[in-house]
């Protein structure tokens, strides 16, 4: 500012304001012309120029600022050492809040979260015993104010699991591709109601399945296990033999004693592949943006390209479960959906847990039949292979913090044994630093209110 002002009264030296600590006292005086046009005459504070603070700088008048901090003591007793002859100490660039967020090489928002979310017919939203806070949500209310809450919040996207009556499954699934079944009444609803909602679907046989199972079974065998006693020996012993076209050879010299019999089947691969592309198909044409098959059958991923395609859904995305392991992280999934294979396991069909190199295959077999994202579940205990998806694909990589994961951090949170939000937290960033772009996670509601500061 000017150090004269018109209509400022003629005895103010502006000199001398000139080095005071204090900031200078405000003059009420009125410009003639804005004393008509306002309500209150204006108020102004006049202060010296820029060049006379300095100017006062100069001469020795500086203002007093806060002294010099005094340097740390350390505790009582603590040894005195020379410094270590160090050129890096990695520890300067952690020691603030602003410091280690402006070096923070990993990221999270609520956009990185889809959340899963289990429905049925009824109207009741039904606690899931092994999964605290998760349920089975009745599909035309439960649901749709779940996901009100979830958009509420910054997760705009959602994937589906249904629970199915028994009386409509079937040794082939074929309420799995029915376009007023479940899903695809619960697609069109959403879509309804949030027009721009991200939704996934998943494609696979097992909910639907009499058996239990990803796919269809073809009845080969069965293992007939026979427990016999010898004549002459008190000890029990056991022999297990293959029943084919009803015809077993018994050792000879033995009794039987007990028998147990077992089915044996086979997942029939290209036949299964059909019911898949048929459900995709469905799922497509109610409205979902992204279809996921989870069944690791061979081919899937090209064939069902081909009939989104064919039927002018090109727009559909295919998420596809690239390494999906046989685990045991499963298990309270299943009893969501009451999906439990009725006999046997589904080794024949998903990955070996012991097994890193297959994961390759798997993801250059789905990159070349047209998959446009990579999932890898489980999540947390497959962190490397995510790494390994990552550095190999330049495809978007999901990553499925899977049911019992989720029901580890609850459980040792409600004992106490673990903070559950910090360690919940702390397990989707160590997901997205593996490589995740997108993490499935039952906890995305929960953690995207953490991330926009709400309590729990």
């Amino acid at each position: 500012m000017a150090s004269s002002i018109p209509n400022a009264p003629s005895a103010l030296n502006f000199r001398s304001y000139v080095g005071l600590i204090a900031p200078p006292r405000a003059l009420n005086f009125t410009l003639p012309q804005a004393a008509a046009n306002s309500r209150s005459p204006r108020r102004f504070v006049v202060r010296a120029s820029d060049s006379e603070f300095e100017a006062a700088v100069v001469a020795g008048k500086v203002p007093p600022a806060p002294p010099v901090p005094p340097k740390p003591a350390a505790p009582v007793g603590t040894p005195v050492v020379p410094s270590l002859p160090l050129h890096r100490r990695p520890r300067r660039n952690r020691k603030s809040p602003a410091l280690r967020s402006a070096f923070q090489e990993t990221s999270i928002s609520p956009a990185n979260f889809v959340y899963p979310l289990f429905i049925h017919e009824g109207e009741e939203d039904t606690p899931i015993g092994a999964m605290p806070g998760c349920y089975r949500l009745g599909w035309r209310h439960g649901l749709v104010e779940e996901v009100a809450k979830a958009r509420d919040v910054g997760v705009n996207s959602v994937v589906l699991f249904p629970k199915i009556p028994d009386a409509l499954k079937s040794p082939t699934g074929d309420e799995a591709y029915n376009e007023n079944g479940l899903v695809p009444r619960t697609i069109r609803l959403l879509k309804d109601k949030y027009p721009d909602l991200v939704i996934y679907t998943d494609v696979a046989l097992d909910p639907y399945s009499s058996d239990g199972h990803d796919g269809i079974v073809r009845e080969d065998a069965h293992l007939l296990v026979l427990h016999f006693a010898s004549p002459g020996d008190a000890f029990l012993v056991s022999a297990t033999v293959l029943l084919l076209e009803n015809q077993v050879l018994f050792p000879s010299g033995l009794a039987d004693n007990r028998k147990l019999r077992k089915k044996l089947g086979v997942i029939m691969n290209d036949e299964t592949v059909h019911q898949l592309c048929k459900q995709a198909v469905a799922q497509a044409q109610a409205g979902a943006d992204v279809v996921s098959p989870s069944d690791m059958m061979d081919g899937r991923v090209g064939a069902m390209r081909a009939a989104l395609d064919a039927e002018g859904f090109q727009h559909v995305s295919i998420m596809s479960y690239t390494a999906k392991y046989a685990s045991s992280f499963y298990g309270p999934f299943r009893e969501a959906l009451d999906s439990n294979p009725r006999f046997g396991d589904k080794k024949t069909y998903q990955m070996d847990p012991a097994n890193y190199r297959e994961a390759l295959t798997e993801m250059r077999e789905d990159e070349s039949e047209g998959a446009d994202i990579l999932l890898v579940k489980p999540g947390l205990p497959y962190l490397d292979i995510i790494r390994l998806l990552r550095d190999n694909s330049p495809l978007p990589i999901a990553a499925y913090q899977v049911s019992g994961e989720y029901a580890m951090i609850k459980a040792a949170g409600a004992l106490k044994m673990i903070d559950e939000e910090k360690v919940m937290m702390e397990s989707l960033m160590c997901l997205r630093r593996a490589g995740a772009d997108i993490i499935l996670t039952y906890s995305a509601l929960q953690a995207a209110r953490c991330l926009c500061g709400e309590k729990r």
